[in-house]
C-alpha cells in the first residue's frame, strides 16, 4: 500500500524559548562565561547565526575576550564587536535564512585583534577578484542626529586600529583595541 500525504497540513508549531547557552557546544561554553577563569588563550573563533535574535551571545562571547580587562575596556570591545556583528547581520548575505558569520578574536601583548568574516555582499554580484573595494566610515557617522553609517564611524574613532580585506564576496572586517586605547578618542575631551 501506498503512503499518502495528510489531507491537512501540519499545524504551525509553537514558539519555544530556549536559553543560548543551549545552542553552544559544551567545548565552547567557556567562551560565554563573561569569567577570565579559564586557562588565558591566544585565539577564539565562533560561528554566529545570522540572525539579531543571538545577539546577546554576541556580547557575552566579546564580553568573555575582554574579562581580564577593566570595565571601561570590556565595554569598548564589546561595543565595537557587537557593530561589525551588526553590519554584518545589516549589510551581507550573513543576514539572511541559513546566514552565518564568524568572529574571530586574537590576543596580543598589546591588545585584541577582532575580526568579522562574513558571506558577502548582500545584493549577491560577484565582485572582479583583481578589484578591492575597501569601507570608509560615514563622514557624518558620529552626529548624535545620523540615522545610519554610526558603526564604521565609531569603530574608526575608538578602536586603535581597523580596516578589511576589501573584497566583497568574502569580506573580512577587522580592529584591533590597544589594552592602553592608544590612539583612541574614548578617553578624550571634546
Amino acid at each position: 500500500m501506498l503512503a499518502t500525504a495528510p489531507k491537512s497540513p501540519m499545524p504551525p508549531l509553537p514558539e519555544v524559548t530556549v536559553s543560548l547557552a543551549e545552542l553552544v557546544p559544551p567545548r565552547c561554553r567557556h567562551y560565554f562565561s563573561g569569567r577570565a577563569d579559564r586557562a588565558h588563550y591566544r585565539t577564539r573563533r565562533y560561528d554566529f547565526v545570522g540572525s539579531a535574535q543571538y545577539m546577546p551571545l554576541v556580547r557575552a562571547f566579546l564580553d568573555t575576550c575582554a574579562a581580564e580587562r577593566d570595565d571601561d575596556y570590556r565595554y569598548l570591545f564589546t561595543l565595537l564587536g557587537s557593530e561589525l556583528a551588526n553590519n554584518a547581520l545589516n549589510h551581507s548575505r550573513s543576514g539572511r535564512p541559513f546566514g552565518v558569520y564568524t568572529l574571530t578574536c586574537q590576543r596580543t601583548r598589546t591588545g585584541l585583534h577582532l575580526t568579522c568574516r562574513d558571506q558577502g555582499a548582500r545584493d549577491g554580484k560577484p565582485g572582479a577578484l583583481d578589484q578591492r573595494s575597501h569601507l570608509r566610515p560615514s563622514p557624518g557617522g558620529l552626529d548624535l542626529a545620523a540615522e545610519s553609517g554610526r558603526g564604521l564611524a565609531m569603530i574608526d574613532a575608538f578602536a586603535t586600529s581597523w580596516g578589511d580585506n576589501g573584497i566583497c564576496d568574502y569580506r573580512q572586517v577587522w580592529f584591533f583595541l590597544a589594552y592602553d586605547l592608544a590612539d583612541s578618542l574614548w578617553n578624550s575631551r571634546p
